[in-house]
C-alpha cells in the first residue's frame, strides 16, 4: 500500500476537517495513530474509517495533483501505446489522456512517481512527448487497468529486456547527450545470447547497456544527485539517487539486466570484472557538456549480486565560496580569522555526508594565494583545486595518512589538510605539525564539537598537547532548505514547537514556512540543502578544562558560556529565517540536543 510519504498529515487531516470528512476527535486520533505508532498516514486514515475517494482528493490537493477514476474510463489504444509497458509496469501507472503533448498518467503511489517524471519525459521524448504530469487514483484500479490493456505476460521479465534493451528507440534516447567515459568498446548486438551464455563481459560492452548506463549517469547529473545507489534484491533491481540527502527510486532496470550492468560500470571503472567475492572501489571521469565530472564506484557483494554505489563529484554545483556555506554573518567573521592564523588545529565534525569536506575546501579556497603553500591529504581528494598539492591516501600499498602527513613536513608547506583524523597516529602527528608552526585542517566523526575533544583524549593524546594545539572545533549538518517557489506559511502546533524545545509565547512574532511541492522540486518541498553550525572556541577556560580531562557535558557548558551557538539554536535560527523546516532540524538535531 503506498505510504503518501510527501504529505503533511497534519495539513491532510484539517483538509479532511474542512471538508466535512473527519472530527476533531477523530482526526487528533488519526493523528496519534500516526505520531506514536509508527503507521503511514494512509494507513493511519483508513484505519481511522476515512473514506478512499475523500483522502485521495485531500492528498491530491496537497500535492498539486489531479485527481481521476479509472472505472468509469475506456483508454484509447492510441493513448495506451504513449506508455510502453516496462514502464507502466514498473512505476504501476497508466496513461489516461494526451493534453496536447503532455501526457497524463493515473498512479495511486505519488512517492514512487514524483522523482520519476523527468525521466520518463526524457524516455518518451522521441515519441513526441514533451511533458509527463499524474493524477491521482486508487492503485488497486491502476494495477487493474495495467492487466487489462497491457495483459498478463507469461514472461514479464523477458518483455522488460527486449524493450529496454533491443528497442531501437532505448538505444537512441540519449544519442544526442554529450557524455563519454573511460574505455571505448566495440558494439555487441548478440546482447541477449550473451546473457543467455552468461558471457557479462560481453553484454557489459553491448550498446544498449553502453547507453542504458549513461542514461542513468546522465539523469543523476541533471538532477544534481549526490549518488547513485545500483541494489539488487531477490525478485527486482533497484536504481536509486541520492538528491539533498533523501533517496529517490529513478529509472525501472529489469532484474535479468543487473550483471550486465554492473559489469558495465566495473569495466569502465577499471575493476576487476571476473571478481565478485570482494569489495572494490574505483573511479570513472566522464564529460558532460564542456563540464567534467568524476565518480567514485564502490561495489559491494550482496545475497543477491553486488551493491554498486557511485558518488557524484561535480564542481559545478558545489560551492566552496565561504561566503555561501550557510555561517551567520558574527560565526563567518570569527571564521576567517581562524583560518588566517599562523598555526595551530581546527578540526570539523559531523557524521558522514554533513558536509564536512565542503567546509574545509572553501576554508583552502579562501585562504589559498601565490604566497601560501597547501598541501593536503586526503582518501580519496574529491575535488581538484588550483594552486593545492593533492596526495591521496592508498591503504592497499600502506600509503596511509600518517605516513603521507610526515613527508608532508619536509615539503615546507604553511597549511596542511588531513583528510580525517583516524587513530592516535595521526592525530599526534597533526599535533607536532601544528607545534612546528603550521595551521592544520582536518575531520573527526563525532556528534557534536566538545565531544572531539574527549575523543582525542580517548586516542591517546595528552591533554596538555590538545589545550596547547587546538584552536577551534566545527560541528556540523546538513538540512534542506524550502523551495522558493511553494514556500507558504503556516501555523506549527504546540506540539511541533515542543520538538524543538520551544514554547508558543517564545515565537509569538515569528513566521514559520513549509513547501507544498511543485513541478521545481519535484513535489518535495525541498529544494538545495544549507548548513547548521556550532563553532566551538578554545578559549583560555576551556584549555583548563582540556587539561583536567573535564567531561564532554562540562566543556560544552564552558563553550556556551563563551558563546557557542549550539546546533539546535542554530537550526531555529534557520527556521525564524524561513531556510528550512520544523521537522528538518528536528531529524538532523533530536540525538544531539535531547
Amino acid at each position: 500500500m503506498p505510504t503518501f510519504a510527501h504529505l503533511d498529515p497534519k495539513a491532510l487531516l484539517k483538509l479532511l476537517h474542512s471538508w466535512e470528512e473527519v472530527d476533531k476527535e477523530t482526526a487528533q486520533r488519526i493523528y496519534s495513530v500516526y505520531k506514536k505508532e509508527g503507521k503511514d498516514i494512509a494507513t493511519a486514515c483508513k484505519e481511522g474509517g476515512i473514506r478512499d475517494e475523500a483522502f485521495l482528493g485531500a492528498a491530491a490537493k496537497l500535492l498539486g495533483m489531479d485527481t481521476c477514476s479509472l472505472k468509469a474510463m475506456v483508454l484509447p489504444k492510441s493513448v495506451i501505446e504513449k506508455l510502453p509497458r516496462q514502464y507502466a509496469t514498473s512505476y504501476r501507472i497508466v496513461p489516461v489522456r494526451m493534453d496536447d503533448k503532455t501526457l497524463i498518467v493515473a498512479t495511486g503511489d505519488p512517492d514512487s512517481i514524483m522523482g520519476a517524471l523527468d525521466d520518463l519525459k526524457f524516455a518518451l521524448r522521441s515519441s513526441g512527448i514533451q511533458d509527463v504530469r499524474a493524477a491521482l487514483t486508487n492503485q488497486d484500479e491502476v494495477d487493474e487497468a495495467i492487466d487489462q490493456y497491457y495483459g498478463k505476460a507469461e514472461d514479464q521479465e523477458s518483455e522488460q529486456i527486449k524493450k529496454a534493451l533491443l528497442d531501437k528507440r532505448t538505444e537512441d534516447v540519449i544519442e544526442d547527450a554529450d557524455i563519454t567515459g573511460a574505455g571505448a568498446f566495440q558494439i555487441d548486438y548478440g546482447l541477449m545470447e550473451s546473457l543467455e551464455q552468461g558471457n557479462v563481459q560481453a553484454a557489459a560492452e553491448a550498446a544498449p547497456v553502453r547507453k542504458l548506463l549513461n542514461l542513468i549517469m546522465l539523469t543523476a547529473v541533471k538532477a544534481q544527485a549526490s549518488d547513485i545507489h545500483f541494489e539488487p534484491f531477490e525478485n527486482e533491481f533497484r536504481v536509486r539517487n541520492r538528491i539533498d540527502g533523501v533517496l529517490y527510486e529513478m529509472l525501472p532496470v529489469p532484474i535479468a539486466l543487473a550483471p550486465a550492468l554492473i559489469a558495465r560500470i566495473k569495466v569502465m571503472s577499471h575493476l576487476d570484472i571476473s571478481e565478485r567475492r570482494l569489495p572494490q572501489d574505483g573511479k570513472i571521469p566522464i564529460r558532460i557538456g564542456d563540464k567534467e565530472v568524476d565518480l567514485r564506484v564502490s561495489s559491494l557483494p550482496t545475497m543477491f549480486g553486488e551493491s554498486v554505489v557511485i558518488r557524484i563529484l561535480d564542481r559545478s554545483v558545489v560551492s566552496l565560496d565561504i561566503e555561501k556555506l550557510g555561517f551567520p554573518d558574527d560565526t563567518l567573521a570569527y571564521f576567517k580569522e581562524v583560518i588566517e592564523r599562523p598555526n595551530g588545529i581546527v578540526i570539523v565534525t559531523g557524521p558522514t555526508g554533513s558536509g564536512k569536506t565542503t567546509t574545509l575546501y572553501a576554508a583552502l579556497s579562501a585562504v589559498n594565494s601565490p604566497e601560501v603553500k597547501i598541501i593536503t591529504t586526503e582518501d580519496p581528494v574529491e575535488y581538484e583545486i588550483a594552486g593545492l598539492i593533492q596526495v591521496p591516501v592508498d591503504d592497499e600499498i600502506d600509503k596511509t595518512f600518517a605516513k603521507c602527513l610526515r613527508s608532508i613536513l619536509r615539503q615546507d608547506p604553511d597549511l596542511i589538510l588531513v583528510g580525517e583524523i583516524r587513530d592516535f597516529e595521526t592525530a599526534q602527528i597533526a599535533i607536532q605539525s601544528s607545534l612546528t608552526g603550521h595551521l592544520v585542517f582536518s575531520t573527526l566523526h563525532t556528534n557534536d564539537a566538545p565531544t572531539a575533544i574527549t575523543r582525542l583524549i580517548d586516542m591517546g593524546i595528552e591533554p596538555f598537547l590538545l589545550a596547547a594545539t587546538l584552536e577551534t572545533i566545527v560541528a556540523q549538518r546538513l538540512v534542506r532548505t524550502i523551495c522558493v517557489k511553494c514556500k507558504t506559511p503556516y501555523e506549527p502546533s504546540d506540539e511541533d514547537l515542543l520538538s524543538l524545545g520551544i514554547l508558543r509565547r517564545d515565537v509569538v512574532h515569528q513566521r514559520f514556512y513549509y513547501g507544498k511541492g511543485c513541478e521545481n522540486c519535484k513535489k518535495t518541498g525541498y529544494k538545495g540543502r544549507t548548513a547548521l553550525y556550532e563553532i566551538m572556541d578554545i578559549n583560555d577556560a576551556i584549555r583548563e578544562l582540556i587539561i583536567s580531562k573535564a567531561s564532554a557535558v562540562a566543556l560544552r557548558t564552558a563553550a556556551q558560556k563563551a558563546g557557542m551557538r549550539p546546533l539546535r539554536e542554530a537550526g531555529i535560527q534557520k527556521i525564524f529565517s524561513g531556510l528550512t523546516t520544523i521537522e528538518e532540524v528536528v531529524r538532523e538535531t533530536l540525538a544531539i540536543e535531547d
